[in-house]
Order: C-alpha cells, then sequence, then structure tokens
C-alpha cells in the first residue's frame, strides 16, 4: 500500500542489504572459525569457550557490517542503489568497518585486555599497539567480496553494468 506524500523504497535496496548481510554472515562465521588459532583462547579455552568465541565475534562482525552499511547508505547512497552508487557504498562501508575494527582490536587487545592474540597471529606494531592482520584482512577481504557476490545475485538491471559511482 502506497502512503500519500511518500515513495516507497525500491525494492531492491532490501533484497540486495539482505543478500550482501546473508554473505556477511556466512563469510565471517568461516574467518572466524579459521583464525581461531590466531588468538591464546585456541590453546587457553575449551571447545564451548571457543565455540561461544566464534559465535559471539560473528555476531559482532554482523552488527558492524550492518552499521558501517546503514551508515554508507545514509551519507553516499541513493534511493536507486544498487544501481547508481554501488562503489561508493561498497568503498564507505568497507573503510567504516575496518576503521572500527582497528579501534576494537586496538581497544580490546591494548587497553581492555578481552583477548589476547598467540604466538601465530601475524601483527602490526603502531606504537606500543598491536593490532592482528587477521582481524584487518577480513574488513579488507570480506565486505568488498560481499558486495560483488550480492551484486551477482541480483536480476538483471538491479545493478548498472557501466558507471557505479
Amino acid at each position: 500500500m502506497k502512503r500519500k506524500g511518500l515513495d516507497p523504497i525500491p525494492s531492491n535496496i532490501p533484497r540486495a542489504a539482505g543478500i550482501y548481510l546473508s554473505v556477511i554472515v556466512i563469510g565471517n562465521l568461516v574467518w572466524e572459525t579459521l583464525q581461531l588459532p590466531l588468538y591464546a583462547i585456541w590453546q587457553d579455552g575449551t571447545v564451548l569457550q571457543q565455540a561461544i568465541a566464534v559465535t559471539h565475534c560473528t555476531v559482532g562482525d554482523v552488527l558492524i557490517a550492518s552499521t558501517s552499511l546503514g551508515l554508507a547508505l545514509l551519507t553516499v547512497g541513493s534511493r536507486d542503489w544498487p544501481v547508481r552508487y554501488f562503489a561508493r557504498v561498497a568503498l564507505v562501508a568497507t573503510v567504516a568497518g575496518l576503521g572500527y575494527t582497528v579501534f576494537s582490536e586496538w581497544q580490546n587487545v591494548n587497553v581492555l585486555g578481552s583477548w589476547s592474540y598467540s604466538q601465530l597471529m601475524p601483527i602490526i606494531a603502531v606504537g606500543d599497539a598491536q593490532i592482528g592482520v587477521s582481524p584487518l584482512l577480513q574488513w579488507i577481504v570480506l565486505p568488498p567480496a560481499s558486495f560483488l557476490l550480492m551484486r551477482n545475485y541480483l536480476p538483471t538491471g538491479s545493478c548498472s553494468n557501466g558507471r557505479t559511482g
């Protein structure tokens, strides 16, 4: 039902976001599971603690991705997304997720001690702070890959094949 004075949201936005977030869920669940040996909980935790950590981190990743997508759509998107401004939204969402991840890793590893890396984690040192390479790669690889997969699963015409904004 169309409300007076308001245009409905084009149907491709919810579908595109749904596909993107579905891929994000699967990708982050796999990534979190595979990178578990890079954290101390791999050796120090029980199987239940490890399962809870993977679940907790995957849920957190989905919240980060959802928020980043929402912010990107609000700041650089359009009602015609993903037909228009596909690349802009993907870039802003990826950078926002990566930025939050850098802050979160710094805070949780270096300030709060909420988790720690194992000796296997490649680390980037920024002053006295240490940031794991794997979570950085996670946010450099998964969002763009998820956007591209989302784009491929939308019906023809839902995304532009030429200019992506």
